[in-house]
């Protein structure tokens, strides 16, 4: 065997190529950074960390209601609970996403070849909504069983309802505790990778390149 075979081999080895993307793509000092831009203080960065830290109550929370199910969470003091604070952090989720994504379109944040980070942004935007709405629709209430009766028309009307049946409780309740969290948290985790690897958006105002 040659010389160069083994760089003919890592050449052509996915891990290779893997690696070579890392380093290019992700660099340490860009993942794991030891000093930041004045900007990043802004209130705009601050509430997509809120964001975050909502995501991980949500899903802690979250775990333990799918392990007792909906018997426990109706009928338990300690169900309720975690019922609430499963509650209120999807409240906090949306409320800060929301004022981070509209501080991030003033702030135009799809400058400076950022335009996928703000589009998986948004993406994970319209995926929540869906995954807040299966939610509701598995609190196996009055409130949600109204809100998928009067759905469901509206649902069929565009023709989603041959796949998904907003009447079908075991549906909507493997949807929201499988399928949609394992999605959005998926797409945080990009969105956290490619806010490391460009950097955040300078300010609009920012003379200096």
């Amino acid at each position: 065997m040659s010389a160069s075979a083994p760089e003919a081999i890592s050449e052509t080895s996915w891990t290779a190529w893997v690696r070579r993307f890392l380093k290019d793509g992700l660099p340490i000092e860009h993942l794991l950074p030891d000093r930041q831009p004045a900007y990043v203080g802004s209130w705009v960065y601050v509430f997509g960390v809120v964001t975050i830290a909502s995501l991980v109550w949500v899903v802690a929370s979250g775990v333990v209601l799918s392990f007792f199910g909906p018997q426990w969470w109706h009928v338990s003091r300690i169900g309720r609970f975690f019922n609430s604070v499963h509650f209120w952090s999807v409240q906090m989720f949306f409320v800060f996403m929301v004022l981070h994504l509209w501080g991030q379109y003033f702030a135009a944040g799809w400058r400076d070849g950022r335009a996928r980070t703000w589009m998986v942004g948004v993406v994970i935007f319209a995926t929540s909504v869906v995954t807040a709405f299966t939610g509701y629709l598995a609190q196996q209430n009055f409130a949600s069983q109204w809100v998928a009766v009067n759905a469901k028309d509206a649902i069929n009307s565009t023709g989603a309802g041959a796949f998904f049946d907003v009447l079908n409780f075991g549906q909507m309740y493997g949807l929201h505790i499988m399928l949609f969290p394992i999605l959005v948290t998926l797409l945080v985790v990009i969105h956290i990778v490619q806010v490391r690897s460009r950097g955040v958006v300078k300010p609009i105002d920012r003379k200096d390149s």
